[in-house]
């Protein structure tokens, strides 16, 4: 009899170690409830896509303008999932004339990447 089937679980992945834990422990109400929001914002192909693109600019704004020529999607939805992108905190949105432009909030990732760090 093997040390799983005697206890009913399956061997861990990572050679007898736990499967995964969060490097922070468990969540206070509050952080949990930022990053719902942000991971909510994320739940959408579309706005997974539209972050995808503006992240990869690095530090730079990318106008709304290419956003819609670079994924193939009409103007009004790249207006409305940034606005929910931007509502959640993961993107900064300026209005330069005609045009919107958009820019990625360094600690919004930092946070998604500290939660996220399964050790």
């Amino acid at each position: 009899m093997t040390a799983s089937s005697a206890t009913g679980h399956a061997p861990s992945a990572a050679g007898g170690q736990g499967c995964c834990s969060l490097s922070t422990g468990p969540l206070e109400i509050a952080s949990a409830e930022r990053l719902a929001a942000l991971l909510k914002a994320l739940s959408d192909p579309t706005r997974l896509r539209l972050l995808s693109h503006i992240a990869s600019q690095g530090c730079e704004t990318v106008c709304a303008c290419d956003l819609t020529k670079e994924l193939g999607i009409s103007q009004p939805t790249v207006s409305h999932h940034t606005k929910k992108l931007v509502d959640a905190g993961l993107l900064t949105r300026e209005q330069r004339g005609r045009w919107a432009y958009y820019s990625v909030i360094p600690t919004a990732f930092a946070e998604l990447q500290a939660f996220l760090d399964l050790t």
